[in-house]
This record gives C-alpha cells, sequence and structure tokens, in this order.
C-alpha cells in the first residue's frame, strides 16, 4: 500500500477541529504564507538565470546591503498576505515602517511579522536561504492599529514557521501542538508531511559559532567554546564539531534534525547593539519552533521568547537547540566569571587559537 502523506491543507484543516468556533481565517493565513514560499521557491531555484543576483545598492533599515532577492521577497509575502483581509498588519525586515491595512478594508484578527528571506549572502554562492514569519493576534482594542500592538512577547505567538530553500523546499510549522515539517512536491505543487513530530536531542556534540567574532565573546560564552573544543581530554570528556552557514534558518534546521546548539551571542563588539539577531520576525519564531520541538531558545540568561520587545527591529543575543546545551550556557552567564584584563591572551593560555606552552 502507497504511503499517503497528508498536505498542509489536510493538517490545518485537522487542527481546526480542535476549535470548533473558528472562522477558517487562521488557516487562510499559514496557507498564504506558504503559497508565498513556493513562489520563493521557484525564484531562488532559477538562481542565476533569473537575474537576481546581486545587490540593489540599497540598504534597509536595518543598514545592510539590500539585495535583488531580499526585495523580490518581500513583495511577494505583501502580494500573498494583502489581498486576503485577515492580516491587519506585517511587520518586516526589509520594511522601516510595518504595512497596516486601509481603515475601509476588510479589518482581520492577525498580524504577521517575516524576515522574507533570511541568509540572502548565501544567494550568490548557491548555499541554502530561507523565510521565517511569527504570526500573532491583533490585540484586543476600539482603535486603529499601530506599530506598537505588534511589541508582544514570543510567549503570546500563536503559529511560526519558516521554509528552507535549499536540496529540497521545506515548510516547517507549529500552529502550538508540537514542530512538523513539510516538504514541497513539484510535481504536485503541494507541502506534504514528511517529518511530524519533529524532535531536538537533548543532548549533542555539534555547535554553532561564528568564531571570528571570539575576541569580543563575554566570559561565560568563552568558556562554552573552550570546554567543547578542548574534547575528549577536556571537562566535557567528548569531541565536538562546529559548523556555520551564515543562515540561521539552516541552522534550524540542522539542529531540528540531528540536534546541536546555535549561538549568536550578545558581545562587545558594537555596545550600541545588544545582539544581532531580531528579536521579533527571527528569535522569536525559532524559539518557539525549537522549543515545541523539545529544545531551548534563550539571550544566553533567560528565555528567549519572554523578552518583552522594546521596538519593532529590536537586536538581541539569540542561543538555542539542545536542552541541556542551552541550559549550561545559562548556567555559565549566572556564575558570571571575572572579565580577563585587556592585555590577557584569548582565553588565557589555553585559547582558541593558543596551546598550552
Amino acid at each position: 500500500m502507497l504511503d499517503q502523506k497528508i498536505t498542509l491543507t489536510q493538517y490545518l484543516i485537522e487542527e481546526r477541529r480542535r476549535f470548533p468556533q473558528a472562522s477558517g481565517s487562521f488557516n487562510s493565513v499559514i496557507l498564504a504564507v506558504a503559497l508565498a514560499c513556493k513562489a520563493l521557491s521557484r525564484k531562488v531555484a532559477y538562481g542565476a538565470l533569473a537575474g537576481l543576483h546581486g545587490r540593489t545598492g540599497a540598504t534597509n533599515i536595518q543598514g545592510e546591503a539590500q539585495r535583488k532577492l531580499d526585495v523580490l521577497a518581500n513583495d511577494v509575502f505583501l502580494q500573498c498576505l494583502q489581498w486576503g483581509g485577515h492580516v491587519r498588519g506585517m511587520l518586516s525586515e526589509e520594511m522601516q515602517d510595518p504595512w497596516l491595512a486601509p481603515i475601509d478594508a476588510a479589518q482581520g484578527d492577525y498580524l504577521l511579522a517575516f524576515d522574507p528571506l533570511d541568509g540572502s549572502s548565501n544567494v550568490d554562492v548557491n548555499l541554502s536561504v530561507g523565510s521565517i514569519f511569527s504570526m500573532l493576534r491583533v490585540p484586543p482594542s476600539t482603535g486603529a492599529i499601530s506599530v506598537e500592538d505588534f511589541l508582544q512577547p514570543g510567549t503570546r505567538q500563536i503559529a511560526a514557521g519558516y521554509a528552507v530553500y535549499g536540496p529540497s523546499t521545506m515548510f516547517v510549522l507549529t500552529v502550538g501542538h508540537g514542530t512538523h515539517g513539510f516538504t514541497l512536491n513539484p510535481e504536485l505543487g503541494e507541502f506534504l508531511l514528511t517529518h511530524p513530530e519533529m524532535k531536538v536531542p537533548e543532548e549533542t556534540q555539534e555547535f554553532a559559532i561564528n568564531a571570528s567574532n571570539s575576541r569580543f565573546w563575554e566570559p561565560p560564552i568563552r568558556r562554552y567554546v573552550e570546554e567543547c573544543l578542548a574534547g575528549k581530554n577536556g571537562p566535557r570528556e567528548k569531541d565536538f564539531n562546529m559548523r556555520w552557514i551564515a543562515s540561521m534558518v539552516a541552522e534550524a534546521h540542522r539542529i531540528l534534525t540531528r540536534g546541536g546548539v546555535f549561538m549568536y551571542p550578545r558581545d562587545t563588539k558594537d555596545p550600541s547593539r545588544p545582539g544581532r539577531l531580531r528579536l521579533m520576525y527571527e528569535c522569536n519564531p525559532v524559539g518557539l519552533l525549537i522549543e515545541q520541538a523539545g529544545g531551548r531558545a534563550s539571550t544566553g540568561e533567560a528565555p528567549i521568547m519572554e523578552v518583552a520587545p522594546a521596538s519593532p527591529h529590536q537586536r538581541i543575543g539569540f542561543v538555542f537547540g539542545s536542552k541541556q546545551e542551552v541550559e549550561r550556557i545559562e548556567r555559565y552567564h549566572r556564575e558570571t566569571p571575572a572579565e580577563p584584563s585587556e592585555d590577557t591572551p584569548l582565553f588565557n593560555m589555553r585559547g582558541l587559537f593558543r596551546s598550552m606552552a
């Protein structure tokens, strides 16, 4: 008998049966996001043939150089989500101000925050990229919504997900009952459930961090990484592998699939920025997916989803992955080792690039 995999639409219908009072607009938003991801999957797959490699010459609100696919991806999300009337506002990495539904338009019940193309610097070298989204309810209000309505902690998310555009396109979703992966069947044009109930292993022997920033790390992160690098002869008594893809979607997908820990921690490189990744549309949605799969998501010190956002494009330190590893990093922060002096060699005598004399 053939293995009959259910579609994303069928999965959402089954989930909706948990809530007999539901109107169906929730499912419509998720399916509109999935449609945007299908369209982007095709654009990314054409590569240089589509003439969409390279930069536009402009910068986004983050001060980062915009790439042609960044702009296209943002437009695709807006086009797919605006017409249905179920989303009242959208916040994007590529827009300084949120898109708000006109007063005379249908006033939906939901807000969407998204990074339309995560890891876009990988496009020109043909490595994995993706899209991330977070879904919130419009707060109870009698007036028109504003940017402040988006500033809800991640604990209030009602759905989150990402698409990863790799050798195959996958759509990974949580609606609050586990994390599930759907693979795009290009012949059918449908996402089919291939990875139900994804789970992050509690233990791991892999970590991901940008080691070029090591001189700016705080002592707890230095301690953690040095212990991993010490391998079997160190306090961890096992060897670790280090990974770095420069695409959080790809990093999250690897961790959901086989475990690991990802670190983009707060550091001292730029004191005006308490982190590099965006809380609202990168950290919170990935955090919800990871925790629904049994992992842990943190600032490095406390749960990421409990942070009350102060601004729509707020940056923050982010650590997520296998539960025991993240909890170890949090414990190292609580122990607050003393800061080394300015003339102390990196990691003292047993640093990342220096061995014992």
